[in-house]
């Protein structure tokens, strides 16, 4: 069976946040999709990005890398990057890969957005 492509979507939301909505499979292979997402997110200078993993269906270890990556990205740029609609087998990898410590992790899109206002 063919690996399901990277689909990604970016949307901007009121108050500086902006989302990029995630679909498929994030692996070696997801490089370019992932970092143009990122790219497109950072034009409208957001103090907030959210990963909303909601159609995200595979995650390996480059994947996980590839998800440093955009975390290194916005630490340098002083953006905060949360993440959202993760399974919870996939919540726990960021848990165990201490991912967590560094990307707060929401249910969904509300809360992580409240959240990100909140602090």
């Amino acid at each position: 069976m063919p690996a399901k492509r990277l689909e990604t979507s970016v949307r901007y939301r009121p108050g500086g946040a902006v989302v990029i909505d995630l679909g498929g499979e994030i692996d070696g292979f997801a490089r370019e999709a992932l970092n143009a997402a990122y790219d497109e997110a950072e034009k409208g200078d957001p103090r907030v990005i959210l990963l909303d993993f909601g159609g995200v269906d595979y995650i390996n270890s480059s994947g996980i890398a590839l998800i440093v990556g955009v975390l290194a990205r916005a630490r340098h740029s002083k953006r905060r990057l949360l993440a959202c609609g993760l399974s919870e087998h996939y919540e726990e990898i960021f848990r165990i890969t201490r991912l967590s410590d560094f990307v707060s992790v929401f249910e969904d899109e509300e809360s992580a957005l409240t959240g990100a206002a909140k602090s």
